[in-house]
């Protein structure tokens, strides 16, 4: 084996080495260390993250495997937000899965080094270059967040979520094969970057190729969680465990937004006009449908979920905004724009399902609107963190969720699209009216419970710093938008 194909993915079989070591690890530890697996697996993030810092301050794109994978910018700025995203997850999820037992008994550190095998599958989906990396690294990922719904097998919601989301999830993998076999069909080539420049060629079959971009945009839009593929988001959401749940809502949304990036932007930019069409629908739907059903949940979790489908309907936004007629001069501007929103989305939403679980303890969930009733009385500061975090979800300056919708929206308006951007803005408007339900809530009605929150150390200090970064990154949002900017201008090549 050339060992110089390893190179490029130091960071992939670092993590897969040490997922592997820390779930041997595990198995000699008693129920009262399992805080030494915590600590390792935190560990493996950060070294993990090492190494992609390296790769991504080289600022090179770098193939290994035949073409098969690929890393650069875009890829390595996604890998550090993803490792920055599962770290919040396991810091706020440590105390909620001790309660609930998911990491006593026969489960052991199983949560923890799921938790990194799907990180894995994340990774291996953001540096795919070939249809076939793309399914092993989906697969990987999908298979450990089934496992993961499915933890506590004594939860019926649980089970149900966890059955929900392998039908739906297996159902959306294989529309995505099947479109992927359909443009092997057409193409010849199992190559993304080749499969664009035989596109670009006009020797393929339109029919064929139309068929096959149907269901690859069909299968990313149920992994984004796109209306009329969303059926799954809000039940699996509130179903499963919440320390679960943000691992389904956070650093995989940041994976699917790669694999749009290479299957759509990379390999079929000369379809661009059909597919841009299609994103068009989707996030005009996702738009309309999430945010007006989630005025009617009463349930935290659920909203979110619906949130998270409106949210999704502002990145299709960006994407769809790249190429006007057959001019690609909007198009690292809109990409970036969508890749900045994916991440401010995942940042704001780690923070506020991290309040959830904040607010829980052992035999309650803290899930539903009421729950937050009067949390100002209880712990002023964590009632005026969850409030800024609504205010991003919702697009109010000077938070980073504003500067994610105005970057969007004017990536939108370039195209000429008025009517969509006025669209976008009014469906925003009526978002903002379940968001600062939330608000309103906590600071002017009164609390049932009125036990101040005890929190461990270390998530009060995550959960500060999450703040922090929403108000900061909204403030000055120059520097990461930058670094969008400039990670898809030396990808791309615009």
């Amino acid at each position: 084996m050339n060992t110089t194909n390893l190179i490029p993915m130091y960071a992939e079989v670092f993590l897969l080495i040490a997922a592997s070591a820390i779930l041997l690890i595990d198995m000699f530890l008693d129920e009262g260390k399992r805080a030494i697996t915590y600590v390792l697996t935190l560990a493996a993030l950060a070294g993990a993250a090492a190494f992609s810092f390296a790769d991504y301050s080289a600022g090179s794109t770098v193939y290994a495997f035949s073409n098969m994978f690929l890393n650069d910018p875009i890829g390595n700025l996604l890998k550090l937000f993803s490792y920055l995203t599962v770290g919040m997850t396991l810091v706020y999820a440590r105390q909620y899965a001790t309660d609930r037992g998911m990491l006593g008994g026969n489960l052991g550190g199983e949560f923890y080094v799921l938790a990194l095998f799907s990180l894995l599958g994340q990774m291996v989906m953001i540096s795919a270059n070939n249809f076939l990396t793309i399914y092993l690294g989906l697969e990987l990922m999908s298979l450990s967040l089934y496992a993961l719904v499915a933890l506590r097998r004594d939860d019926v919601r649980a089970t149900e979520a966890a059955m929900k989301y392998f039908i739906l999830g297996a159902l959306a993998s294989g529309f995505l094969l099947y479109g992927m076999s359909m443009l092997y069909g057409a193409t010849g080539t199992l190559d993304i970057s080749a499969v664009a420049h035989k596109i670009g060629t006009g020797t393929v079959d339109k029919s064929i190729l139309t068929f096959g971009l149907v269901f690859v945009v069909a299968g990313l839009a149920f992994k984004l969680g796109a209306v009329p593929f969303h059926m799954w988001v809000p039940d699996v959401y509130q179903g499963a465990p919440t320390g679960v749940t943000l691992l389904l809502g956070g650093a995989p949304k940041l994976a699917t937004f790669a694999i749009c990036v290479r299957l759509l932007v990379e390999g079929m930019r000369p379809a661009a006009e059909d597919w841009q069409q299609m994103l068009m629908i989707l996030a005009v739907l996702s738009l309309a449908i999430g945010n007006l059903t989630a005025i009617a949940q009463t349930n935290l979790k659920r909203m979110l979920a619906y949130s998270t489908i409106a949210q999704m309907g502002f990145v299709l936004l960006g994407l769809m905004a790249g190429v006007v007629g057959h001019s690609t001069a909007n198009g690292a501007a809109a990409y970036s724009a969508a890749m900045y929103y994916s991440i401010t989305y995942v940042l704001t939403t780690v923070g506020s399902f991290g309040l959830i679980m904040a607010l829980a303890r052992k035999g309650f969930e803290a899930e539903e609107i009421d729950d937050f009733k009067g949390l100002s009385k209880r712990s002023p500061g964590y009632a005026l963190l969850m409030s800024v975090l609504m205010f991003s979800l919702a697009g109010v300056p000077p938070m980073m969720g504003f500067a994610a919708k105005f970057a969007v929206l004017q990536s939108v308006l370039a195209t000429g699209n008025v009517w969509l951007t006025v669209f976008a803005v009014m469906f925003s408007l009526v978002g903002a009216f379940y968001y600062i339900r939330i608000v309103k809530v906590m600071w002017f009605d009164d609390a049932a419970d009125t036990t101040p929150l005890a929190l461990s150390f270390d998530k009060g200090i995550v959960l500060a710093l999450n703040g922090v970064a929403v108000v900061a990154l909204g403030m000055v949002p120059g520097p990461l938008l930058n670094a969008c900017l400039n990670a898809m201008q030396k990808t791309l090549l615009y």
